[in-house]
């Protein structure tokens, strides 16, 4: 005799084997989807620090576009008209992975590690390979520093302005408080002798002063770094801005 209860055995075995598949075959769709989204599109960043403040704070969600997609299809001197997708006073997101060898491999961990974190946490968080920054000043520009604030001249103007006349947005950094037998000798001063920046290069800088992890220190970076720009803080929600 057929037995019934094997036959009901195999088929339930059956059924669920296609049902992790099916389940399978959902969460890929959706893994490619999200790298096609945060890759082209947009990403979500945590902040996870103060070096923002007080534009942003540690724990507020901040939504990015990408500017993959335009360097797609834009050529080299379309996009350097635009002025690089981004513009002086601008917070965007440095990615300086893109200087790194045999970055495909780490950069796919990197993916699949926020994707279950929900981009809270990243391979590449305690390496120093995120900014998010503000934009100061782009190529060909002539920036100096004095207590903390920036001039900028620009090469169509004759004379510099402050960083804040530049900007299209208003922002407030903050500005530490130096001692007064603190001198332009010593290190983190608050000034920063005239400097004039090259093709593709980029003046980035934290909106704390007192935090130096910045151009400051590394230099003006590349253009090709800064991936994204800052366009909506949407938590927590009372401190909800467009950018």
């Amino acid at each position: 005799m057929f037995n019934k209860s094997t036959v009901y055995s195999y088929r339930a075995q059956q059924h669920q084997r296609n049902r992790i598949i099916k389940i399978v075959c959902i969460f890929f769709i959706f893994f490619i989807l999200y790298n096609c989204l945060t890759a082209f599109l947009f990403s979500v960043w945590v902040i996870d620090n103060d070096t923002m403040h007080p534009e942003l704070s540690s724990g507020d969600m901040v939504l990015f576009t990408s500017f993959n997609l335009n360097n797609t299809f834009l050529s080299k001197s379309k996009i350097e008209e635009n002025l690089y997708q981004f513009k002086r006073g601008s917070i965007v997101l440095v990615d300086l992975r893109r200087n790194m060898e045999n970055k495909l491999l780490l950069q796919f961990v990197d993916t699949f590690v926020r994707f279950f974190t929900a981009q809270k946490i990243s391979i590449f968080s305690g390496s120093g390979q995120y900014y998010i920054k503000r934009v100061i000043a782009v190529p060909g520009d002539e920036i100096s520093m004095q207590n903390y604030i920036f001039r900028v001249k620009t090469p169509a103007s004759p004379y510099s302005l402050t960083e804040f006349e530049l900007s299209e947005r208003p922002y407030h950094p903050a500005i530490p408080q130096i001692p007064v037998e603190w001198d332009d000798s010593l290190p983190f001063s608050g000034n920063m002798d005239t400097l004039i920046l090259g093709i593709d290069e980029i003046f980035v800088i934290s909106d704390d002063r007192s935090n130096t992890n910045d151009s400051r220190t590394w230099g003006a970076v590349n253009s090709e770094t800064i991936t994204a720009k800052a366009v909506l803080r949407f938590w927590p929600v009372n401190k909800i801005k467009l950018f």
